[in-house]
């Protein structure tokens, strides 16, 4: 490990995944390749939202939402991923770095409030349809929408703000992108005290909203099994599945990194399990959101009649 000057404003060097140099050039093509998609496929979905009126329900504009934080949330830490594979180790200033953590932990906190409201959304549906739209007026579903930014990026103040004002005396980061465990193992001083207030902070958010999330799952469950026929259970049980295969993939991953695996020494392994929550989940959404979905096919070939395309 090399030192750095902790009084100044010292810059730090990430890591990437021990690879062998003859491999790094096709991961870094695939990732590239995977983050464009990415970026592309989200784009698609807030494009289409906007643009067909048979999408404005408060469901798809919440999708759309996400899909939106998903592009900032890819982009935050996808192209140090690419500089650390292509070069085999990035160097970035101390600001950036800050910059990246508190930017990550933003939203990927409010990544987590949203997920809570998108299961509200679902559990009005199903639970009061004949309310449902009066509960979720347009200008609620704003309100909602912004108070989940300003909750996600206010929390990560916390722990971001902590790790700011601490002295570090090393400087090579054991991951691709600056996050809480890998920077905490290079600080000069004896940090459980802060630890303990870190974990605290992301593991309350990601437990309330979880207990939240399975809550509300849980009254759609019993409403659902008192409907009268396998048709009409099997419909309400498919407006669900998507968004739990999203909670299970992002709080399950960020769990064992935050929460299960605290105090544990830095590992490959680390690095794949954000991969799931930085790169997959957000590679994925407009995927699990979108396909075999009779109003989102129904809504592109709206679009692409309006527009000429076919």
């Amino acid at each position: 490990m090399e030192q750095a000057n902790h009084t100044g404003n010292p810059s730090f060097l990430l890591a990437s995944f021990a690879l062998a140099g003859s491999l790094r050039p096709l991961a870094f093509t695939r990732a590239l390749l995977m983050y464009l998609l990415t970026l592309v496929g989200n784009v698609l979905v807030v494009a289409l939202v906007r643009a067909d009126a048979g999408l404005a329900t408060p469901m798809y504009f919440f999708i759309s939402v996400l899909s939106f934080l998903e592009l900032g949330y890819v982009s935050t830490t996808a192209p140090t991923l690419l500089g650390t594979l292509l070069q085999g180790g990035h160097a970035v200033p101390a600001a950036a770095c800050f910059a990246q953590l508190y930017v990550f932990l933003s939203l990927g906190m409010t990544e987590c409030y949203l997920l809570s409201v998108m299961a509200l959304d679902r559990y009005l549906v199903i639970c009061w349809p004949l309310r449902y739209h009066a509960h979720l007026s347009p200008r609620l579903c704003w309100g909602l929408a912004g108070a989940t930014w300003a909750a996600g990026f206010s929390v990560a103040l916390v722990p971001a703000g902590l790790m700011a004002l601490l002295p570090f005396c090393l400087r090579e980061v054991a991951h691709y992108f600056c996050d809480v465990a890998p920077l905490m193992r290079l600080i000069c001083v004896d940090t459980a005290w802060h630890a303990r207030i870190i974990i605290k902070v992301v593991a309350i958010i990601n437990t309330s909203n979880l207990v939240l999330i399975l809550g509300l799952y849980g009254g759609v469950l019993r409403a659902v099994l008192k409907l009268p026929s396998a048709a009409s259970r099997a419909k309400a049980f498919s407006t669900c599945t998507s968004q739990m295969i999203v909670v299970t993939l992002f709080f399950g991953s960020a769990f064992i990194v935050y929460v299960g695996r605290e105090g544990s020494q830095p590992q490959e392994g680390d690095k794949l399990l954000a991969l799931v929550y930085t790169f997959l989940t957000p590679f994925l959404n407009p995927i699990i959101y979108t396909l075999r979905n009779k109003e989102v096919k129904e809504a592109v070939r709206r679009v692409t009649q309006r527009s000429g395309l076919c």
